[in-house]
């Protein structure tokens, strides 16, 4: 593995000062080198004294963390949000005068203190520790620390109802939603107009009724939309795992039409490695559309529908997905297939939609009340 070096002015004494993202200076006594010439090392002992050298460990993260994360099946996606992660951690070792690669459990569990009065959710820095715990894994298998600062912190426990961060719309809301979409397309007057709105009431469509990510459609190509038999499905993937989520056929009608419709507005014609929701701006027509775009297309909606802000809830993107394992656990489908139709690896995340359901659906309370012939 090579280490990209620079000789750099400094004293001896000072071990690996993060200078940036990309960059570390490092005077440590001894390093792991086989094979060093004025730019690169290899692995060994190899001693460095009087002067400091600058380590770039990006490329020794990136590299890692597409061979170990995700078994080796990482999106680009999520190396750079692991990258952008980490690149906070080492900001908060510069501003705290703490040497990245020196770093010791006490310096950790203050990282997790500032987390914490920065007033992250718990499962935000859950997943902030474990990314760094992963950074400090990267630097363990290349030697450049003996043991992880991280290995045995733990993020603060969260006390919230698991159930009470889903946000979903009733069955009655979503009919509204996509009735509002189908309303504005039967009023379009022109084809770029009603080009627009198949996107959109595709993407609606697909989301709120299959529970598919924002990722997942930023993501698919037309040629991961496929046909088994008289059927349509898209082969998804996310979170380390892909599947093929079944369409419906009034959803496979609506997907074709728009594909149809933009070949015909566009003047292009679409390949098997085009994206499937593309941007129709000025600025960006026919290229991808990127995550951001798709969460502000879906809150338009919620928004223009009044649906985005109720008391007590807050729509997003993601509560379309919250709405898809909601009522379909309410309308008979069973877990199993809930699990498989939302690619959750665990039955238990799944289940939580059962309880959102359950708990008013399904409330002790009445039975008791019934009983003791207290209902008024």
């Amino acid at each position: 593995m090579k280490i990209d070096i620079v000789p750099v002015d400094g004293n001896a004494d000072f071990i690996c000062e993060a200078v940036s993202f990309r960059t570390f200076a490092c005077s440590t006594s001894t390093k792991k080198i086989v094979e060093a010439n004025s730019n690169s090392i290899d692995v060994e002992t190899f001693p460095i004294t009087a002067s400091t050298a600058t380590v770039t460990l990006q490329d020794i993260f990136a590299r890692f963390l597409e061979i170990e994360v995700g078994d080796g099946a990482a999106s680009a996606d999520t190396i750079r949000s692991y990258l952008s992660q980490t690149k906070q951690y080492l900001d908060w070792c510069r501003d705290n005068l703490i040497a990245p690669l020196e770093a010791e459990a006490e310096d950790i569990k203050l990282y997790r203190q500032y987390l914490v009065q920065s007033e992250y959710a718990n499962s935000t820095i859950t997943t902030k520790l474990n990314i760094v715990r992963i950074f400090y894994k990267a630097a363990l298998t290349h030697g450049l620390i003996p043991t992880n600062p991280v290995e045995k912190i733990k993020a603060p426990k969260d006390r919230k109802d698991p159930a009470s961060r889903i946000t979903f719309m009733e069955a009655e809301e979503l009919k509204f939603l996509l009735d509002h979409l189908q309303s504005q397309l039967s009023q379009a007057k022109t084809n770029k107009q009603r080009l627009l709105l198949m996107r959109d009431l595709a993407l609606v469509g697909i989301m709120s009724l299959e529970g598919c990510r924002t990722v997942e459609m930023h993501q698919l190509k037309v040629e991961n939309i496929i046909r088994q038999g008289i059927k349509t499905g898209l082969q998804v993937s996310a979170k380390r795992a892909s599947r093929v989520v079944p369409l419906t056929d009034n959803l496979t009608t609506q997907l074709n039409e728009y594909l149809e419709m933009r070949q015909k507005v566009l003047r292009r014609k679409i390949k098997p490695t085009d994206r499937v929701f593309v941007s129709l701006s000025n600025n960006s027509r026919g290229k991808q559309l990127s995550r951001r775009s798709i969460r502000a297309i879906i809150d338009s909606y919620l928004v223009a529908t009044n649906l985005k802000h109720q008391k007590g809830r807050t729509l997003s993107a993601h509560s379309l997905r919250h709405t898809a394992g909601t009522l379909a656990l309410r309308t008979g489908s069973d877990l199993r297939q809930v699990q498989d139709l939302l690619g959750h690896a665990n039955p238990r995340t799944t289940s939580i939609y059962a309880h959102v359901g359950d708990r008013w659906e399904h409330n002790p309370g009445v039975s008791i009340e019934e009983k003791l012939d207290l209902s008024s």
